[in-house]
């Protein structure tokens, strides 16, 4: 059966399917904020720390690791554990940057339980860019709030994502619950 429609002419056919444009996005998908290469001069998890908190967007610092906020979050209160050595992978940070990462993740948790009242976390670290690592060069430990529901149409259908806070509020009220080193034992 030959279509009624030629190939280039779909996109004018209407049809059931509402549309939800996310031209945002592609700045994300298109790579801006991506390092040009894997060194430490050009590395944002490297840079960030050199930057004021509420800049960069971070909500903790400790003497091995910091936690940042992902500039482009599955969700809410999404965090990044990072050390501060450009290392790429895993296996190659120290005993004490595995404790401060391993640390920080726990804090990083309990500060989001007391802020949004999640009610799981997906936890994980991109080992590669194959793994899904968007900055691959320097490792980060993904600490993603979840709440029950949170997984509706927008992310299975429409490929976008409701965050009803900006980034700087979210980083102000997870920054403020942060608490003392001492909290983090």
């Amino acid at each position: 059966m030959e279509p009624t429609v030629p190939p280039d002419e779909y996109a004018r056919v209407p049809d059931a399917f509402q549309r939800l444009w996310t031209p945002h996005r592609m700045v994300y998908i298109s790579g801006e904020n991506k390092p040009p290469d894997g060194t430490a001069a050009s590395c944002p998890f490297c840079l960030s720390p050199q930057r004021a908190d509420a800049d960069a967007l971070i909500v903790h610092r400790d003497e091995l690791a910091y936690v940042v906020l992902n500039l482009y979050p599955y969700s809410p209160g999404h965090l990044l554990v990072c050390p501060y050595r450009h290392v790429a992978d895993y296996t190659d940070l120290t005993e004490d940057e595995t404790v401060a990462v391993a640390r920080l993740t726990r804090t990083a948790m309990r500060v989001l339980r007391a802020v949004s009242a999640p009610h799981g976390f997906n936890l994980g670290l991109n080992q590669g860019a194959v793994a899904g690592a968007g900055i691959a060069a320097h490792l980060h430990q993904h600490v993603v709030p979840r709440w029950s529901g949170d997984a509706n149409f927008l992310p299975v259908i429409g490929q976008t994502k409701a965050v009803p806070q900006l980034l700087g509020q979210t980083r102000e009220l997870i920054a403020a619950a942060w608490g003392t080193p001492e909290d983090e034992a």
